[in-house]
């Protein structure tokens, strides 16, 4: 190639090749107003519409509409992670997953919605989160009626049902229904709380806390009851202000009769049950 330099068996391939600098984009679909730079290109693009999946896994259900996908999945049964991370000692099964990886370091959002300010690292990303502006929630569970956004999501809730929780911490006896949430529980024992304030001292093992902890800053309460006029900084604090509403009490206490909306308020409660044992055992002269 005279533009760079990448070198080629046929003309043939040299051609395609050309049109990526060219901007040539001779191959249409007939459905959609997708087009691209070879004939192979286009026939794999026509199996989203098609639904054809030729490449399947011998190891389990699982098909893709190209060969390219097949190979990377077969690595999930295999173990292999032939992409590594030079910053960190990250690695995994495609070269598409490790790009999207090296964004956290660098720090790249490149995809922005249109509708607000969310920006992120990924096309998936995007995709998924341009369904809380349309609220499609195409995933549905077929034990209840919860439905969500993304695959991952209803993967996991679906643990809920089946109370499996596959992830398990080295150091403890602690269980978790997604990796996510290990890696969360993991840095309680190393200690790291990588997400830092800005504006404060205050640091935390998980982005959604500092994103709560933001709002102090800002008085930002994007959470408003449907009920009154209560607002709040997290989701966490809407659904135990509803129980005031609803008056649910979950949380109950295995001394008495009491009951409560929040474990907060529990753990102050069976505080009252210590207090009046240690009282007790004082007037017995124990």
């Amino acid at each position: 190639c005279s533009y760079c330099n990448n070198s080629y068996i046929t003309s043939g391939s040299l051609k395609v090749h050309m049109r990526i600098h060219t901007g040539e984009k001779p191959y249409n679909c007939y459905v959609c107003e997708y087009s691209c730079t070879s004939s192979g290109a286009l026939k794999k693009h026509q199996r989203t519409h098609s639904g054809e999946k030729p490449y399947k896994c011998r190891q389990c259900n699982v098909s893709f509409t190209q060969g390219g996908n097949l190979k990377v999945h077969m690595r999930t049964h295999t173990g292999e992670k032939p992409y590594k991370c030079g910053e960190c000692n990250y690695s995994c099964t495609s070269f598409a997953v490790l790009k999207r990886h090296m964004r956290t370091h660098s720090g790249k959002r490149p995809y922005k919605c249109n509708e607000c300010d969310y920006s992120c690292a990924t096309s998936v990303c995007l995709k998924v989160h341009m369904r809380t502006h349309s609220d499609e929630k195409p995933y549905k569970c077929s034990e209840c009626s919860f439905s969500c956004t993304q695959y991952g999501n209803l993967k996991v809730h679906i643990r809920k049902h089946s109370g499996e929780k596959p992830y398990k911490c080295s150091e403890c006896d602690y269980t978790s229904a997604t990796s996510g949430y290990l890696k969360v529980h993991m840095r309680l024992h190393s200690g790291d709380k990588p997400y830092k304030c800005s504006e404060c001292e205050y640091s935390c093992t998980q982005y959604a806390n500092l994103k709560v902890h933001l709002r102090k800053h800002s008085g930002e309460k994007p959470y408003k009851c449907c009920k009154c006029d209560y607002s709040c900084k997290s989701y966490g604090n809407l659904k135990t202000h509803m129980r005031s509403h609803s008056g649910e009490k979950p949380y109950k206490c295995n001394e008495c009769n009491y009951s409560c909306t929040h474990s907060r308020v529990l753990n102050k409660h069976i505080l009252k049950h210590q207090e009046i044992s240690h009282i007790n055992v004082k007037r017995m002269g124990l």
